[in-house]
Protein backbone atom coordinates (compact mmCIF):
# COMPACT_ATOMS: atom_id res chain seq x y z
CA UNK A 1 0.00 0.00 0.00
CA UNK A 2 1.07 3.49 -1.06
CA UNK A 3 1.77 5.58 2.03
CA UNK A 4 0.92 9.83 1.80
CA UNK A 5 2.99 12.10 3.81
CA UNK A 6 1.61 14.84 6.29
CA UNK A 7 1.34 17.28 3.76
CA UNK A 8 -0.33 15.12 0.93
CA UNK A 9 -2.96 13.72 3.50
CA UNK A 10 -3.80 17.57 4.70
CA UNK A 11 -4.25 18.67 1.17
CA UNK A 12 -6.67 15.08 0.36
CA UNK A 13 -8.90 15.94 3.61
CA UNK A 14 -9.23 19.64 2.67
CA UNK A 15 -10.32 19.38 -0.60
CA UNK A 16 -12.49 16.26 0.32
CA UNK A 17 -14.01 18.83 3.20
CA UNK A 18 -14.61 21.09 -0.22
CA UNK A 19 -16.14 18.67 -2.20
CA UNK A 20 -18.74 17.79 0.87
CA UNK A 21 -19.40 21.47 1.03
CA UNK A 22 -19.98 22.34 -2.36
CA UNK A 23 -22.45 18.89 -2.49
CA UNK A 24 -24.50 20.15 0.95
CA UNK A 25 -25.30 23.48 -0.89
CA UNK A 26 -26.41 21.48 -3.86
CA UNK A 27 -28.90 19.74 -2.23
CA UNK A 28 -32.15 20.20 -3.16
CA UNK A 29 -34.43 22.29 -0.46
CA UNK A 30 -37.07 20.15 1.47
CA UNK A 31 -40.31 20.21 -0.62
CA UNK A 32 -42.28 22.77 2.03
CA UNK A 33 -39.03 25.19 1.93
CA UNK A 34 -39.50 25.55 -2.04
CA UNK A 35 -42.88 25.98 -2.65
CA UNK A 36 -42.44 28.59 0.66
CA UNK A 37 -39.11 30.20 -1.57
CA UNK A 38 -41.57 30.10 -4.58
CA UNK A 39 -44.18 31.37 -3.07
CA UNK A 40 -42.14 34.45 -1.66
CA UNK A 41 -40.23 34.56 -4.93
CA UNK A 42 -43.46 35.47 -6.85
CA UNK A 43 -45.07 37.86 -3.76
CA UNK A 44 -42.14 39.88 -3.79
CA UNK A 45 -41.82 40.36 -7.78
CA UNK A 46 -45.29 40.90 -8.08
CA UNK A 47 -45.39 43.53 -4.92
CA UNK A 48 -41.97 44.83 -3.92
CA UNK A 49 -39.97 44.88 -7.36
CA UNK A 50 -37.90 41.58 -6.32
CA UNK A 51 -35.94 41.41 -10.30
CA UNK A 52 -37.41 38.21 -12.33
CA UNK A 53 -35.36 35.00 -12.48
CA UNK A 54 -34.06 35.56 -9.24
CA UNK A 55 -33.32 33.09 -7.11
CA UNK A 56 -31.73 32.28 -3.45
CA UNK A 57 -32.17 30.71 -0.80
CA UNK A 58 -33.90 31.73 2.20
CA UNK A 59 -31.79 34.09 4.52
CA UNK A 60 -29.03 34.00 1.96
CA UNK A 61 -27.92 38.02 1.59
CA UNK A 62 -28.53 39.89 -1.45
CA UNK A 63 -32.04 41.80 -3.25
CA UNK A 64 -34.15 38.53 -1.86
CA UNK A 65 -33.48 38.92 1.91
CA UNK A 66 -33.65 42.87 0.77
CA UNK A 67 -37.04 43.11 -0.57
CA UNK A 68 -38.00 40.25 2.48
CA UNK A 69 -36.87 43.37 4.76
CA UNK A 70 -38.64 45.64 2.53
CA UNK A 71 -41.99 43.82 3.24
CA UNK A 72 -41.70 43.35 6.67
CA UNK A 73 -41.18 46.84 7.40
CA UNK A 74 -44.10 47.89 5.31
CA UNK A 75 -46.55 45.69 7.27
CA UNK A 76 -44.90 46.20 10.73
CA UNK A 77 -43.35 42.73 11.25
CA UNK A 78 -40.20 42.00 12.67
CA UNK A 79 -37.23 42.70 10.26
CA UNK A 80 -35.41 39.69 9.89
CA UNK A 81 -34.75 39.15 6.41
CA UNK A 82 -36.48 35.19 6.87
CA UNK A 83 -39.35 33.42 5.73
CA UNK A 84 -40.72 33.30 9.14
CA UNK A 85 -44.29 32.18 9.83
CA UNK A 86 -45.52 35.55 10.45
CA UNK A 87 -44.24 36.73 6.96
CA UNK A 88 -45.37 33.61 4.98
CA UNK A 89 -48.84 33.75 6.64
CA UNK A 90 -49.06 37.04 5.17
CA UNK A 91 -47.96 36.36 2.18
CA UNK A 92 -50.79 34.03 1.45
CA UNK A 93 -53.58 36.58 2.74
CA UNK A 94 -55.73 37.44 0.03
CA UNK A 95 -55.32 41.18 -1.03
CA UNK A 96 -54.68 43.89 -3.72
CA UNK A 97 -53.12 43.18 -6.70
CA UNK A 98 -51.25 46.88 -6.41
CA UNK A 99 -47.73 46.81 -5.46
CA UNK A 100 -46.76 48.31 -2.13
CA UNK A 101 -43.76 49.72 -3.34
CA UNK A 102 -44.08 53.72 -3.85
CA UNK A 103 -44.60 57.12 -1.66
CA UNK A 104 -46.88 56.76 1.75
CA UNK A 105 -50.20 56.87 0.62
CA UNK A 106 -50.17 58.30 -2.74
CA UNK A 107 -48.48 56.95 -5.99
CA UNK A 108 -45.41 58.76 -7.03
CA UNK A 109 -45.43 61.79 -8.21
CA UNK A 110 -48.79 62.41 -6.53
CA UNK A 111 -51.13 61.42 -9.61
CA UNK A 112 -54.45 63.15 -9.16
CA UNK A 113 -57.62 63.95 -11.41
CA UNK A 114 -57.20 67.51 -12.45
CA UNK A 115 -61.43 67.80 -12.76
CA UNK A 116 -63.21 67.33 -9.42
CA UNK A 117 -65.98 66.10 -12.20
CA UNK A 118 -64.80 62.50 -12.92
CA UNK A 119 -66.71 59.81 -14.88
CA UNK A 120 -66.93 56.08 -14.56
CA UNK A 121 -68.19 53.18 -16.51
CA UNK A 122 -69.42 49.61 -15.52
CA UNK A 123 -68.09 47.76 -18.98
CA UNK A 124 -69.12 44.62 -17.27
CA UNK A 125 -71.31 42.31 -14.52
CA UNK A 126 -70.21 39.44 -12.43
CA UNK A 127 -72.79 36.72 -12.13
CA UNK A 128 -72.40 36.71 -8.52
CA UNK A 129 -74.62 39.60 -7.80
CA UNK A 130 -77.90 41.01 -8.79
CA UNK A 131 -76.60 43.63 -11.51
CA UNK A 132 -78.40 46.47 -9.40
CA UNK A 133 -76.18 45.04 -6.30
CA UNK A 134 -72.92 45.59 -8.17
CA UNK A 135 -74.66 49.14 -9.21
CA UNK A 136 -75.23 49.88 -5.54
CA UNK A 137 -71.73 48.45 -4.39
CA UNK A 138 -70.17 50.54 -7.02
CA UNK A 139 -72.10 53.69 -6.32
CA UNK A 140 -71.87 53.56 -2.70
CA UNK A 141 -68.37 53.04 -2.76
CA UNK A 142 -67.69 56.12 -4.82
CA UNK A 143 -69.97 58.35 -2.58
CA UNK A 144 -67.65 57.49 0.50
CA UNK A 145 -64.36 58.81 -0.90
CA UNK A 146 -67.16 62.27 -2.65
CA UNK A 147 -67.95 62.37 1.20
CA UNK A 148 -64.82 63.48 2.21
CA UNK A 149 -63.41 65.46 -0.88
CA UNK A 150 -64.93 67.92 -3.46
CA UNK A 151 -65.63 64.95 -5.80
CA UNK A 152 -68.59 64.52 -8.23
CA UNK A 153 -68.98 60.98 -9.38
CA UNK A 154 -71.29 60.54 -12.99
CA UNK A 155 -72.21 57.33 -14.71
CA UNK A 156 -71.75 56.62 -18.55
CA UNK A 157 -73.54 53.91 -20.09
CA UNK A 158 -71.38 54.64 -23.53
CA UNK A 159 -67.84 56.05 -24.40
CA UNK A 160 -64.99 55.78 -22.47
CA UNK A 161 -65.42 57.32 -18.88
CA UNK A 162 -62.28 58.50 -16.51
CA UNK A 163 -62.76 55.04 -14.76
CA UNK A 164 -63.97 52.23 -16.52
CA UNK A 165 -64.79 49.04 -14.36
CA UNK A 166 -64.98 45.53 -15.02
CA UNK A 167 -64.71 41.65 -13.85
CA UNK A 168 -62.25 39.35 -16.00
CA UNK A 169 -60.32 36.57 -14.84
CA UNK A 170 -56.73 35.18 -15.27
CA UNK A 171 -55.53 37.66 -18.27
CA UNK A 172 -57.99 40.17 -18.93
CA UNK A 173 -56.78 42.67 -21.45
CA UNK A 174 -54.05 44.81 -19.58
CA UNK A 175 -50.88 42.57 -19.28
CA UNK A 176 -51.45 42.03 -15.40
CA UNK A 177 -53.00 38.67 -14.85
CA UNK A 178 -54.88 37.50 -11.66
CA UNK A 179 -54.51 34.19 -10.05
CA UNK A 180 -57.65 32.26 -9.62
CA UNK A 181 -60.01 31.95 -6.65
CA UNK A 182 -58.12 33.78 -3.63
CA UNK A 183 -54.54 35.27 -3.57
CA UNK A 184 -54.99 38.46 -6.06
CA UNK A 185 -59.00 40.32 -5.51
CA UNK A 186 -58.35 42.96 -7.74
CA UNK A 187 -56.52 46.03 -9.10
CA UNK A 188 -56.72 49.44 -10.42
CA UNK A 189 -54.54 52.19 -12.14
CA UNK A 190 -53.69 55.55 -10.98
CA UNK A 191 -55.39 58.74 -12.67
CA UNK A 192 -53.92 59.50 -16.14
CA UNK A 193 -55.07 58.88 -19.51
CA UNK A 194 -55.55 55.19 -21.41
CA UNK A 195 -56.14 52.57 -18.46
CA UNK A 196 -55.28 55.27 -15.95
CA UNK A 197 -58.31 55.01 -13.51
CA UNK A 198 -59.68 51.49 -14.83
CA UNK A 199 -60.69 49.32 -12.01
CA UNK A 200 -61.25 45.44 -12.48
CA UNK A 201 -62.20 42.69 -10.59
CA UNK A 202 -60.94 39.22 -10.63
CA UNK A 203 -64.03 37.07 -11.86
CA UNK A 204 -62.66 33.93 -10.19
CA UNK A 205 -63.48 35.47 -6.96
CA UNK A 206 -67.01 35.09 -5.08
CA UNK A 207 -68.01 38.24 -4.67
CA UNK A 208 -70.99 39.27 -2.25
CA UNK A 209 -72.92 41.66 -0.46
CA UNK A 210 -71.99 40.25 3.24
CA UNK A 211 -68.97 38.90 4.47
CA UNK A 212 -69.83 35.11 3.02
CA UNK A 213 -67.09 35.91 1.10
CA UNK A 214 -65.41 38.69 -0.52
CA UNK A 215 -67.67 41.62 -0.27
CA UNK A 216 -67.48 44.09 -3.23
CA UNK A 217 -68.30 47.38 -2.08
CA UNK A 218 -65.35 46.85 0.64
CA UNK A 219 -63.11 45.85 -2.58
CA UNK A 220 -64.69 48.50 -4.78
CA UNK A 221 -64.06 51.15 -2.10
CA UNK A 222 -59.96 50.59 -1.57
CA UNK A 223 -59.88 49.84 -5.84
CA UNK A 224 -61.34 53.13 -6.14
CA UNK A 225 -59.15 54.26 -4.10
CA UNK A 226 -56.02 53.63 -5.66
CA UNK A 227 -58.36 54.96 -8.93
CA UNK A 228 -57.94 58.30 -7.33
CA UNK A 229 -54.50 58.38 -6.72
CA UNK A 230 -54.15 56.76 -2.98
CA UNK A 231 -51.59 54.13 -2.58
CA UNK A 232 -51.23 51.83 0.05
CA UNK A 233 -51.11 52.46 3.63
CA UNK A 234 -49.15 50.61 6.20
CA UNK A 235 -51.91 51.00 8.64
CA UNK A 236 -53.78 47.97 9.63
CA UNK A 237 -56.50 50.30 10.26
CA UNK A 238 -56.90 51.74 6.85
CA UNK A 239 -58.82 50.90 4.24
CA UNK A 240 -56.17 51.30 1.81
CA UNK A 241 -53.86 48.45 3.59
CA UNK A 242 -53.26 46.00 1.00
CA UNK A 243 -54.80 42.69 2.65
CA UNK A 244 -58.64 42.28 2.63
CA UNK A 245 -61.04 42.59 5.91
CA UNK A 246 -64.40 42.90 5.87
CA UNK A 247 -66.16 45.43 8.37
CA UNK A 248 -69.08 46.96 8.66
CA UNK A 249 -69.67 50.94 9.23
CA UNK A 250 -68.27 53.50 7.45
CA UNK A 251 -64.86 52.33 5.98
CA UNK A 252 -62.33 55.32 5.77
CA UNK A 253 -59.92 55.46 8.92
CA UNK A 254 -58.34 59.07 9.51
CA UNK A 255 -55.25 57.82 7.49
CA UNK A 256 -57.30 57.45 4.10
CA UNK A 257 -58.98 60.88 4.68
CA UNK A 258 -55.65 62.58 5.16
CA UNK A 259 -54.29 60.97 2.25
CA UNK A 260 -57.10 61.33 -0.19
CA UNK A 261 -57.99 65.43 1.07
CA UNK A 262 -54.22 65.50 0.61
CA UNK A 263 -54.57 65.51 -3.15
CA UNK A 264 -58.43 67.08 -3.78
CA UNK A 265 -58.85 69.00 -0.42
CA UNK A 266 -62.01 68.40 1.43
CA UNK A 267 -65.49 68.16 0.78
CA UNK A 268 -67.14 72.14 1.19
CA UNK A 269 -70.57 70.57 2.38
CA UNK A 270 -69.45 67.73 4.49
CA UNK A 271 -70.90 64.95 5.62
CA UNK A 272 -70.64 64.38 9.32
CA UNK A 273 -69.11 60.92 9.00
CA UNK A 274 -67.09 58.84 12.01
CA UNK A 275 -63.92 57.23 10.47
CA UNK A 276 -62.54 54.62 12.21
CA UNK A 277 -59.56 54.45 14.50
CA UNK A 278 -56.01 54.16 12.92
CA UNK A 279 -54.65 50.72 14.21
CA UNK A 280 -53.36 50.90 17.44
CA UNK A 281 -49.61 50.80 17.94
CA UNK A 282 -48.05 47.76 19.81
CA UNK A 283 -45.11 49.84 21.52
CA UNK A 284 -47.28 52.96 22.18
CA UNK A 285 -46.28 53.57 26.26
CA UNK A 286 -49.98 54.80 27.23
CA UNK A 287 -51.19 51.41 25.29
CA UNK A 288 -54.13 49.88 27.36
CA UNK A 289 -55.89 46.46 26.87
CA UNK A 290 -60.00 46.02 26.28
CA UNK A 291 -59.26 41.94 26.92
CA UNK A 292 -56.82 39.43 27.00
CA UNK A 293 -57.50 35.36 26.65
CA UNK A 294 -56.25 32.16 25.93
CA UNK A 295 -56.98 30.10 22.38
CA UNK A 296 -55.79 26.94 22.48
CA UNK A 297 -52.31 27.50 23.09
CA UNK A 298 -52.41 31.12 22.22
CA UNK A 299 -52.81 34.82 23.64
CA UNK A 300 -55.27 36.91 22.02
CA UNK A 301 -55.05 40.75 23.33
CA UNK A 302 -58.20 42.74 22.03
CA UNK A 303 -57.78 46.52 21.68
CA UNK A 304 -60.49 48.80 19.67
CA UNK A 305 -61.30 46.75 16.69
CA UNK A 306 -58.15 44.75 16.62
CA UNK A 307 -56.76 41.84 18.29
CA UNK A 308 -53.14 40.63 18.72
CA UNK A 309 -52.00 36.67 18.49
CA UNK A 310 -49.46 35.58 20.44
CA UNK A 311 -47.72 32.19 19.70
CA UNK A 312 -44.87 30.72 21.34
CA UNK A 313 -43.41 29.63 17.63
CA UNK A 314 -43.99 33.49 16.12
CA UNK A 315 -41.00 35.76 16.60
CA UNK A 316 -43.72 39.06 16.60
CA UNK A 317 -47.34 39.67 17.64
CA UNK A 318 -49.92 39.32 14.95
CA UNK A 319 -52.10 42.24 14.38
CA UNK A 320 -55.53 41.52 12.68
CA UNK A 321 -59.29 43.22 12.88
CA UNK A 322 -61.87 41.84 14.65
CA UNK A 323 -64.27 41.28 11.71
CA UNK A 324 -61.74 39.66 9.56
CA UNK A 325 -61.71 36.31 11.71
CA UNK A 326 -64.92 36.49 13.46
CA UNK A 327 -67.36 38.64 11.14
CA UNK A 328 -70.45 37.86 13.85
CA UNK A 329 -68.31 39.79 17.14
CA UNK A 330 -68.92 43.22 17.87
CA UNK A 331 -66.25 45.69 16.89
CA UNK A 332 -65.27 46.02 20.41
CA UNK A 333 -64.49 43.13 23.06
CA UNK A 334 -65.19 44.53 26.68
CA UNK A 335 -64.10 40.86 28.34
CA UNK A 336 -62.82 37.75 27.04
CA UNK A 337 -61.73 33.99 28.80
CA UNK A 338 -61.06 30.72 27.64
CA UNK A 339 -62.70 27.83 29.14
CA UNK A 340 -60.43 24.84 28.58
CA UNK A 341 -62.42 21.67 29.81
CA UNK A 342 -64.86 23.08 27.15
CA UNK A 343 -62.69 24.05 24.74
CA UNK A 344 -64.53 27.27 24.24
CA UNK A 345 -64.08 31.35 24.59
CA UNK A 346 -66.51 33.45 26.16
CA UNK A 347 -66.43 37.03 24.14
CA UNK A 348 -68.55 40.16 26.08
CA UNK A 349 -69.47 42.97 25.16
CA UNK A 350 -72.30 44.88 27.09
CA UNK A 351 -74.71 42.75 28.18
CA UNK A 352 -74.47 40.05 25.80
CA UNK A 353 -71.92 37.69 25.48
CA UNK A 354 -70.63 34.77 22.38
CA UNK A 355 -68.72 31.53 22.59
CA UNK A 356 -66.01 30.40 19.81
CA UNK A 357 -64.63 27.31 19.69
CA UNK A 358 -61.76 27.83 18.28
CA UNK A 359 -61.97 30.41 15.36
CA UNK A 360 -65.90 29.29 14.91
CA UNK A 361 -68.81 30.55 16.54
CA UNK A 362 -70.71 28.35 19.05
CA UNK A 363 -74.55 27.91 17.70
CA UNK A 364 -77.17 29.39 20.28
CA UNK A 365 -75.42 32.29 20.87
CA UNK A 366 -75.19 35.77 21.84
CA UNK A 367 -76.64 35.42 24.93
CA UNK A 368 -77.60 37.76 27.34
CA UNK A 369 -74.80 37.62 30.74
CA UNK A 370 -77.65 37.58 33.15
CA UNK A 371 -78.17 34.29 32.05
CA UNK A 372 -74.45 33.39 33.93
CA UNK A 373 -76.94 34.53 36.83
CA UNK A 374 -75.43 38.17 37.08
CA UNK A 375 -78.12 41.01 38.86
CA UNK A 376 -79.93 42.97 35.64
CA UNK A 377 -78.01 45.65 37.18
CA UNK A 378 -74.74 44.99 35.44
CA UNK A 379 -74.64 46.20 31.90
CA UNK A 380 -71.06 45.06 31.43
CA UNK A 381 -68.12 42.57 31.96
CA UNK A 382 -65.09 44.69 32.56
CA UNK A 383 -62.38 41.83 32.48
CA UNK A 384 -62.63 38.11 33.12
CA UNK A 385 -60.49 35.21 33.40
CA UNK A 386 -60.58 31.53 34.65
CA UNK A 387 -58.81 30.00 37.20
CA UNK A 388 -57.84 26.54 36.05
CA UNK A 389 -56.78 25.18 39.66
CA UNK A 390 -60.20 25.58 40.91
CA UNK A 391 -62.43 25.88 37.59
CA UNK A 392 -63.85 29.17 38.65
CA UNK A 393 -64.54 32.02 36.79
CA UNK A 394 -63.67 35.33 37.90
CA UNK A 395 -66.30 38.12 36.29
CA UNK A 396 -65.08 41.58 37.36
CA UNK A 397 -67.77 45.17 37.04
CA UNK A 398 -66.43 48.47 38.35
CA UNK A 399 -65.23 47.88 41.75
CA UNK A 400 -66.81 44.39 42.38
CA UNK A 401 -66.54 40.68 41.18
CA UNK A 402 -68.17 37.26 41.26
CA UNK A 403 -66.94 33.62 41.03
CA UNK A 404 -68.63 31.68 38.42
CA UNK A 405 -68.62 27.99 38.75
CA UNK A 406 -67.95 26.49 35.41
CA UNK A 407 -68.56 22.66 36.15
CA UNK A 408 -72.18 23.28 37.91
CA UNK A 409 -72.91 26.63 35.58
CA UNK A 410 -74.17 28.58 38.61
CA UNK A 411 -72.66 32.08 40.31
CA UNK A 412 -71.18 30.80 43.36
CA UNK A 413 -72.96 32.12 46.99
CA UNK A 414 -71.47 35.16 48.59
CA UNK A 415 -71.01 37.59 45.61
CA UNK A 416 -70.05 39.85 44.70
CA UNK A 417 -67.39 40.98 46.76
CA UNK A 418 -65.22 44.18 46.72
CA UNK A 419 -62.14 44.15 44.66
CA UNK A 420 -60.54 46.25 47.21
CA UNK A 421 -61.29 43.21 50.16
CA UNK A 422 -59.98 39.97 48.08
CA UNK A 423 -57.18 41.81 46.36
CA UNK A 424 -55.37 43.93 48.64
CA UNK A 425 -52.85 46.35 46.81
CA UNK A 426 -55.04 46.28 43.58
CA UNK A 427 -56.61 48.94 41.82
CA UNK A 428 -60.42 49.03 42.32
CA UNK A 429 -60.76 48.29 38.59
CA UNK A 430 -59.51 46.39 35.57
CA UNK A 431 -59.38 46.59 32.43
CA UNK A 432 -58.22 43.13 31.61
CA UNK A 433 -57.09 40.07 33.17
CA UNK A 434 -55.36 36.69 32.96
CA UNK A 435 -53.82 33.75 34.95
CA UNK A 436 -50.96 31.55 34.23
CA UNK A 437 -49.73 29.05 36.87
CA UNK A 438 -50.75 30.35 39.95
CA UNK A 439 -50.16 34.28 39.23
CA UNK A 440 -53.05 36.65 37.89
CA UNK A 441 -51.81 39.18 35.81
CA UNK A 442 -54.41 42.46 36.14
CA UNK A 443 -54.33 44.96 33.54
CA UNK A 444 -55.43 48.48 33.71
CA UNK A 445 -54.62 51.58 31.35
CA UNK A 446 -50.86 51.27 30.98
CA UNK A 447 -49.86 48.78 33.66
CA UNK A 448 -49.87 45.08 34.19
CA UNK A 449 -50.07 43.85 37.58
CA UNK A 450 -48.48 39.96 38.29
CA UNK A 451 -50.31 39.12 41.23
CA UNK A 452 -50.08 35.68 43.73
CA UNK A 453 -53.17 34.40 43.85
CA UNK A 454 -52.46 31.97 46.48
CA UNK A 455 -50.38 34.68 49.02
CA UNK A 456 -53.12 37.92 47.60
CA UNK A 457 -50.23 39.97 47.29
CA UNK A 458 -47.93 42.14 43.92
CA UNK A 459 -45.16 40.41 42.76
CA UNK A 460 -44.06 42.64 39.67
CA UNK A 461 -45.64 45.66 37.85
CA UNK A 462 -44.51 45.93 34.10
CA UNK A 463 -46.05 48.61 31.77
CA UNK A 464 -49.04 46.70 29.88
CA UNK A 465 -47.30 46.36 26.51
CA UNK A 466 -44.67 44.02 28.16
CA UNK A 467 -46.26 41.00 26.92
CA UNK A 468 -45.97 42.57 23.27
CA UNK A 469 -41.96 42.47 23.20
CA UNK A 470 -42.07 46.26 23.59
Amino acid sequence: MTSLDDTETTTMIALLLLALVAHSFALPLPSEDKDNQLLAEKYLRRFYGLPAGLQGRQGSSGPLQTKIMEMQKFFKLKVTGNLDDNTLELMKQARCGVPDIGEYNHFPGHLKWKNNNITFRILNYTPDLMKSDVDRAIRRALNIWSDVTPLIFKKLHTGNADIMISFGRKEHGDYNPFDGPDGLLAHAYPPGQGIGGDTHFDEDETWTKDSSAYNLFIVATHELGHALGMSHSTDAGALMYPVYSYGTGFPLAEDDIEGIQALYGPNPNPRKVKPKPDAPNKCDPMLSFDAVTELRGETIIFKDRFYWRLHPQMPEPEQTLIKSTWPTLPNKVDAAYENPEKDQVIIFNGIRMWALNGYNLVDGYPKYIHKLGLPKKVREIDAAVHIADTGKTLLFTEEDYWSYDEATETMDSGYPRTIEEDFPGMDDEFDAAAYHYGYLYFYHEHTQYEYSYNSRKVIRIMRTNSILNC
